[in-house]
């Protein structure tokens, strides 16, 4: 039986990069796959690019609107399976939609994504996913201090804020991230507090 895998990590733990070589696996025996990623990434376009340099267009975007399990059931002949890149973006009901693709035509689904944002808050699609899938799995990364980094921060033009809408893409408008372990990140939240406004 196929299941529905979510693989999260914070930034830098190298998920689009796993996610690429997997596909390349199932291409290299010969077995079909589709690529997705939400439409609100807009970082490489159409394309999904990883920080190594690997990068593969992908087969389909995933709208806001989309039921998933619509778009993609008459395209699944022969479909080994399905890759989803920021998964963290996908709405709750389109992972339900992923879940019944996976038990209605035995296509294994892995997703991956971030499981909270830079202010330690869930996306939309990321609750789902630890709710219902069938497999979970912390893809780990380390923070500058050398331990196990868990949280992200955001920073613009090389500044970490803790300001700003839930959803700014990395590499847009100067913004970047960074991962950080509890206790690095916790010390870098008080040291902003303290010359600014958390709520600004």
């Amino acid at each position: 039986m196929s299941k529905l895998y979510f693989k999260y990590g914070a930034m830098n733990s190298g998920k689009t990069a796993i996610l690429l070589q997997s596909a390349f696996n199932y291409e290299q025996r010969g077995m079909k796959v589709l690529v997705m990623k939400p439409e609100i990434d807009k970082k490489g376009g159409k394309y999904l690019v990883s920080r190594i340099g690997l990068k593969r267009k992908i087969d389909y975007y995933i709208t806001k609107d989309d039921n998933v399990y619509d778009k993609l059931k008459d395209k699944l002949d022969n479909i080994a399976c399905i890759f989803i890149d920021e998964a963290q973006f996908l709405q709750s009901e389109q992972v339900d939609e992923l879940m019944q693709i996976v038990v209605n035509y035995d296509v294994p689904v892995i997703c991956y994504g971030l499981r909270t944002d830079f202010k330690t808050k869930a996306f939309t699609g990321s609750p789902r996913l630890l709710e219902i899938a069938h497999n979970i799995e912390e893809l780990k990364t380390i923070c500058s201090c050398g331990k196990k980094a868990t949280y992200n921060v955001r920073k613009v033009n090389g500044n970490i804020t803790f300001a700003g809408d839930q959803v700014a893409i990395d590499g847009e408008d100067e913004v970047t991230y960074d991962s950080l372990c509890p206790k690095c990140y916790y010390e870098t939240l008080n040291n902003y507090k303290k010359s600014k406004s958390f709520y600004e």
